[in-house]
């Protein structure tokens, strides 16, 4: 997508018209939204000009409609990849671009509305040239499909098209695997279909679920990934079918290739119009369960070692890294609970992982600033404090055997459940 002043968002994205960045507000945004994985946006400057004129001059002719598909870009939130409808006026020539993931930076309370899921996006025209050189420039894979409508299909999709970009038609409530870029294009197709897109690809699946999609699309970002992991709650985890899927601009491609139109293929091959230059997404994200489980292990046994000393040298890099990870974890709970109860963030909501984020951690804080003073003495409530927090992340990895908890976050556990054991055992030691 791309961001706007016109279209955007962390899946891919142009900021400004088009050649300049904002990386100060795209890091602010990636802090804001621990998921990252907004998708498909693209970028105008405030008061641009954008034609909502039928790009058609002979209603009576057919005009040639193409999927048009953009690989992942080099910034974080081009890392989905984006698409358009094409419409080509065989008459005049002049070909325009439907592109659905436009927001504005300028609209009021832009990040409060951000924060809390109250995006609104619209879909905006763009000629079909301006973007096409956008993205050669940014050295993007460019994929397009013809489509074979019948001329029925042809100009109802693009009477569509044309109402839809009216500027009381345009703005839409987004939702990163709901309703984004890929979906409102799959949608308006579907929609010319008569349903047939729908009903050819509901209930067929490669069992992918939006956790897996959302990784694996952002693996070349490992931080970015990690944080999106810990923002999904266990609705994330659903298995979806090629139409849910469909919310990955590059799974449309697949779903409109394999699909028929009255019996005849929907659409012509793929043509590569742009060869990407940029490192392609990895079929499956990372499997962190092992190294994680190694890591948790290995901290938890060195912590155990280092807390059992009174000296200074082995002390303070203990209750150094004791701060800062219940810092961590105590502002990723409140941050995680603020998501779950203070924003529409649905795919946020039930974190599981607010078992091993627990708020509780801030109230350790004068503890482990004590024990960074060598003062020992007992502290009986931030003993008791810390084993409830044991007690939680203990309970996180029991509920992996229920039905009922079923977030797909077992390397989380293996990794905080150790760390959070060697922990309360220092500070049993300081009784």
């Amino acid at each position: 997508m791309r961001p706007d002043s016109r279209e955007s968002g962390i899946g891919n994205g142009e900021w400004g018209r088009r050649d300049f960045r904002r990386p100060i507000l795209a890091a602010l945004l990636a802090t804001l939204w621990l998921f990252a994985c907004v998708v498909c946006a693209h970028a105008q400057a405030p008061g641009e000009a954008v034609s909502v004129a039928s790009p058609v001059s002979d209603p009576r002719s057919q005009p040639s409609v193409s999927l048009l598909t953009i690989g992942p870009g080099e910034i974080f939130f081009e890392r989905f990849g984006h698409n358009a409808i094409v419409v080509r006026d065989p008459a005049s020539g002049r070909a325009v671009a439907y592109n659905y993931g436009i927001f504005d930076f300028d609209q009021q309370d832009f990040l409060l509305n951000f924060a809390r899921g109250r995006m609104r996006y619209r879909m905006a025209v763009d000629e079909l040239e301006d973007d096409l050189d956008m993205y050669r420039e940014e050295r993007r894979e460019i994929v397009e499909q013809r489509l074979a409508l019948t001329p029925e299909q042809a100009h109802d999709l693009v009477a569509f098209l044309e109402w839809n970009a009216q500027p009381e038609n345009a703005q839409y409530h987004y939702d990163y695997f709901e309703a984004n870029c890929s979906t409102r294009v799959r949608d308006a197709l579907d929609r010319a279909l008569g349903g047939a897109l729908h009903a050819q690809s509901e209930g067929r699946s490669r069992g992918y679920t939006y956790r897996l999609d959302a990784l694996r699309l952002m693996a070349p970002e490992p931080v970015l990934m990690l944080l999106i992991d810990l923002g999904l709650g266990p609705y994330a985890d659903q298995r979806i079918d090629f139409w849910q899927e469909s919310f990955v601009p590059a799974t449309l491609v697949d779903v409109v290739a394999g699909a028929d139109n009255g019996g005849a293929p929907l659409a012509a091959p793929p043509v590569t119009l742009a060869r990407g230059e940029v490192e392609p997404s990895p079929v499956l994200p990372p499997d962190l369960r092992w190294p994680f489980l190694g890591l948790g292990i290995a901290l938890g046994a060195i912590l155990h070692a280092l807390g059992g000393s009174a000296r200074a040298s082995r002390r303070v890099p203990f209750a150094t890294f004791a701060l800062l990870f219940e810092l961590f974890c105590g502002i990723g709970g409140l941050l995680l609970l603020f998501l779950w109860f203070g924003t529409e963030h649905r795919a946020a909501w039930r974190n599981e992982n607010l078992l091993l984020l627990n708020p509780l951690c801030l109230a350790l804080l004068p503890a482990w600033f004590a024990v960074a003073r060598g003062r020992m003495r007992d502290r009986p409530l931030a003993r008791a404090l810390a084993w409830v927090v044991v007690a939680t992340a203990a309970f996180a990895l029991f509920s992996k055997i229920l039905s009922t908890f079923a977030q797909a976050n077992l390397h989380w556990i293996v990794l905080f459940l150790p760390i959070h054991l060697a922990l309360a055992l220092r500070l049993r030691r300081a009784a």
